[in-house]
């Protein structure tokens, strides 16, 4: 079975990026704005996507031994203004509740806009000997950081994200617990999963977290060139420790301070995602991430095109495929194929009159739009290692893009030069915070420090042969 080309429901990325994304978001059935200002509504399709992310993430967090907890929504404002840096950091951010049950509460209360602090006290709490380290943490819940400038999925309000939280006997033990997060868990769930390179480092120290020693981030390139952060990985040294009297006491029966960590990804993922596979057709989602990776299609309305679709999908999902059946025969087959196009399920398989009567089906590859036909009773054994190819060639253009757009730059000109279709390579010695603040004043930003090869330095590197990776971002 064969389509005919139709007119496109979308913006186009070329001539206008924001409004293609707004589109997606709308006619894929992704998200859209809440009833209060800044949030969203996730929507079945969209979710089933971060649940499928989640499982990903979470599993391969629990593999570096962490545990999940859930922490409260509301902390008192007091837990917060221990930690001055931290409170700076968030002040404009802060959702403040002063009125509850009919009367002025007698302290203010904060809708957490990240757990440092709750996790601070509880870790006092139950921290006593050297026994009880390393405490490895993580919970799954949403947070509130007020957001002026909302963009669905990208910066909203209230968000859904996972926050991890860790206390250590050593500087070095924390730093190697954070640094492994960010490389096992989210490094490797970006690249193996959403099929999306990036770009590891650390931050400067003007675009650190508030209160952390040391910021190592993950940093993606959208298709229209501009940079995204999707996960990060803090060092918080010893600030949270002293102000929450985070201590323990060591195998001589010396009282010490710990050291934490914070690491953190987010429904934010979701848009790096749409903005790194889409096209000017919808969504192009990678298959591990999916969870719809083939939709089976009865082109006609007729017992045998039904009955062999259905056997079809059965077969599929009893080989491990995650499939949905579309039979939804009232609908002309060109609107349905459009519909799953726009979703981006990575493989549409057709059954028509046609294709049965030769004993095959017309198999079509989302990302590449290339058609095939395979013999029917070699579909459920072919369609898994199909979908591996998927995912190769789609990680695959993502980093040839992510290549291409990349160039060297010597100076503050030349990297500004750059930001305006991708990413800059600056030496850091030839930029320098005198530069960053110059590229601040025209919105383009250091997204990461590495060392020359593409690594991570270290948290006190002083080598002045750091590269600075220079891009407008999200």
């Amino acid at each position: 079975m064969t389509t005919t080309k139709r007119p496109s429901v979308l913006a186009s990325q070329t001539e206008d990026f924001p409004r293609w994304y707004q589109d997606v978001l709308e006619k894929a059935e992704l998200a859209e704005n809440g009833p209060v200002r800044g949030t969203m509504v996730i929507r079945p399709y969209a979710y089933g996507i971060w649940e499928r992310m989640q499982a990903e993430v979470d599993a391969r967090i629990k593999a570096t031994g962490a545990e999940n907890v859930y922490m409260p929504l509301f902390i008192p404002q007091s837990y917060l203004e221990r930690e001055a840096k931290h409170v700076e950091g968030f002040s404009p951010e802060l959702a403040v509740v002063t009125h509850a049950g009919g009367k002025d509460l007698t302290e203010p209360v904060v809708v957490r806009p990240t757990s440092e602090t709750v996790f601070g006290e509880l870790m006092a709490k139950w921290i006593q000997s050297h026994r009880d380290l390393p405490m490895l943490l993580n919970q799954w819940g949403n947070v509130v950081r007020w957001e002026m400038r909302p963009r669905i999925f990208l910066r909203t309000s209230e968000f859904l994200w996972q926050e991890g939280h860790t206390a250590h006997a050593t500087r070095a033990d924390a730093a190697a617990y954070a640094l492994r997060i960010h490389l096992d868990v989210y490094r490797d769930f970006l690249q193996h999963v959403l099929a999306i390179p990036v770009l590891v480092g650390v931050k400067t120290e003007r675009e650190r977290f508030a209160g952390a020693i040391n910021t190592m981030t993950c940093e993606a390139m959208m298709g229209d060139g501009k940079a995204l952060q999707i996960a990060t990985s803090h060092e918080l040294g010893q600030n949270f420790a002293h102000a929450f009297d985070i201590t323990y006491t060591d195998a001589e029966g010396q009282a010490r301070t710990c050291w934490t960590t914070s690491w953190g990804s987010s429904t934010r993922m979701i848009g790096g995602l749409i903005m790194s596979h889409g096209d000017d057709a919808g969504l192009r989602i990678p298959p591990r991430v999916a969870h719809i990776q083939a939709v089976v299609i009865a082109v006609k309305d007729d017992p045998d095109t039904l009955g062999a679709a259905a056997r079809l999908a059965e077969d599929l999902r009893a080989a491990g495929t995650r499939v949905r059946l579309d039979d939804r025969t009232s609908r002309s087959f060109g609107r349905r194929a459009t519909e799953w196009e726009l979703k981006g399920v990575p493989l549409r398989i057709e059954v028509g009159p046609r294709d049965l009567a030769n004993g095959q089906v017309t198999v079509v590859r989302r990302d590449t739009q290339g058609k095939s036909t395979l013999a029917l009773d070699t579909v459920a054994a072919t369609v898994p290692a199909l979908l591996d190819d998927i995912h190769t060639d789609m990680i695959a253009d993502a980093h040839t893009r992510l290549m291409e757009r990349t160039v060297d730059a010597a100076d503050t000109a030349e990297a500004l030069e750059a930001a305006k279709t991708g990413f800059a390579r600056v030496p850091w010695r030839a930029l320098g915070e005198e530069g960053e603040r110059a590229l601040n004043e025209h919105a383009v930003s250091v997204r990461c420090l590495q060392t020359p090869d593409g690594g991570i330095p270290a948290a006190e590197d002083p080598s002045d042969d750091l590269v600075a990776i220079v891009a407008r971002s999200y």
